[in-house]
């Protein structure tokens, strides 16, 4: 049970986080100091150390809790095994993928990352390992499993999963990597985006 003391400090460790990543997002990495994010958390410098024994672990801390946010989208794959309607469901499964990716936020860190990943390979490939090659693992069982259902006809797994990444992904991603926020496609773009790769898809692999 979490007593009052654990309670704080969750809550002031949060905060840093939080602190930390809007500077991050707003200054760069090397641009922010450990002192702006105490300021900006209103913590006591002491307090981001006694939480975080550095600024190089506060990032990693940061990177980690972002690559966990995969987690609910790997439970959405692995209930597609069932489907009893692949088209419908494979889009509906499509259009979360290619929302959840694109998602602002989501995409301020993933520049962030990719913009220090020469200063923190282990982080960088330890995130890979968290979120994108998770969830092309868990399409990839996926596929293996629809297709031992007679549902799709494929090789190679672990390809079918890059594929289908790639046929919902690769456009909007390639737009918002250098995009603003604003320039973002709407809502209806991004649906009709992921529809679309998943007919490209299934004209590939279905078998019908």
């Amino acid at each position: 049970m979490q007593g009052p003391e654990d309670g704080r400090s969750a809550r002031k460790r949060k905060a840093i986080m939080e602190a930390a990543t809007e500077l991050f997002l707003c200054k760069g990495y090397p641009g922010t100091s450990m002192d702006e994010i105490a300021a900006t958390a209103a913590v006591s410098k002491q307090t981001v150390y006694k939480q975080f024994t550095d600024k190089e672990t506060l990032f990693s801390a940061i990177i980690t809790n972002a690559s966990g946010k995969v987690g609910p989208f790997v439970e959405l794959v692995d209930a597609l095994r069932d489907t009893d309607d692949l088209d419908r469901d494979l889009t509906e499964l499509a259009r979360r993928y290619i929302t959840t990716v694109v998602e602002p936020r989501g995409l301020q860190l993933r520049r962030l990352l990719v913009a220090e990943a020469d200063h923190f390979p282990e982080v960088a490939a330890d995130y890979y390992r968290r979120a994108p090659e998770r969830t092309i693992a868990a399409l990839a069982a996926c596929f293996e499993h629809l297709a031992a259902r007679g549902l799709l006809r494929l090789d190679d797994p672990l390809l079918a999963a890059r594929h289908f990444a790639w046929l919902i992904l690769a456009i909007p991603m390639d737009r918002a990597m250098f995009f603003t926020r604003d320039a973002i496609q709407s809502q209806a773009e991004l649906e009709r985006l992921a529809d679309e790769g998943v007919r490209v898809f299934l004209a590939a692999y279905a078998d019908r």
